[in-house]
């Protein structure tokens, strides 16, 4: 079992409670970085970019050995990134592209500890209902899209809008749980059910 203490390199409180809903012991080191595609960069290359980049930026802060854990979701549609919409006029156009139809966020894991790098990478289908504008003005006055990916929380208020989901629902909220403990288990990283080893 390893030694190393697990860092998770986000500010994000989704992130957080995957973790610990999943039993895994760690801290934070939330990093900033540059998320903005490069050119030419399709959708899954950059997710996992930067949640590799993510990883980094704290293992270079840190001044101690250990795993570092960085992640990443991108929500797109017709080949477009998504980002975190900057104004209510740009939520609309994004959740106005989204409405009655499906799309798919992309989410990527990566490790990095002691001369380790590994990621992973998840592609989950979401569909949408149809949504007028006095929903998606509505959704964006309670303050939950302003700083999500896609402009959405599926586990918030807009879980109301979400018809079907196909594939992995932990990694559209932000950590793909399957494939997260797939990756520590590999490192010997404890969860839940080896708290008594």
């Amino acid at each position: 079992m390893s030694a190393l203490p697990l860092i998770l390199a986000s500010a994000s409180p989704r992130r957080r409670e995957l973790l610990t809903q999943i039993g895994v012991p760690h801290q934070l080191h939330p990093v900033d970085i540059c998320e903005a595609p490069q050119a030419g960069e399709e959708a899954s290359a950059y997710t996992q970019r930067l949640a590799l980049e993510k990883a980094q930026s704290a293992q270079n802060q840190l001044t101690y050995p250990a795993w570092i854990l960085g992640s990443d979701t991108t929500v797109v549609v017709d080949g477009e990134i998504l980002g975190k919409p900057e104004n209510q006029a740009q939520h609309q156009q994004m959740l106005l592209k989204l409405s009655g139809r499906r799309h798919q966020v992309v989410t990527a894991v990566a490790l990095v500890g002691p001369d380790t790098q590994a990621l992973r990478c998840v592609i989950t289908e979401v569909e949408f209902a149809d949504l007028s504008l006095a929903q998606i003005a509505a959704y964006w006055q309670t303050g939950e899209p302003q700083d999500k990916a896609g402009g959405y929380a599926i586990q918030g208020l807009a879980s109301v809008f979400v018809k079907a989901i196909h594939g992995s629902y932990s990694a559209v909220v932000g950590l793909p749980l399957f494939e997260t403990a797939q990756l520590l288990s590999e490192y010997q990283i404890p969860m839940w059910h080896q708290a008594q080893s």
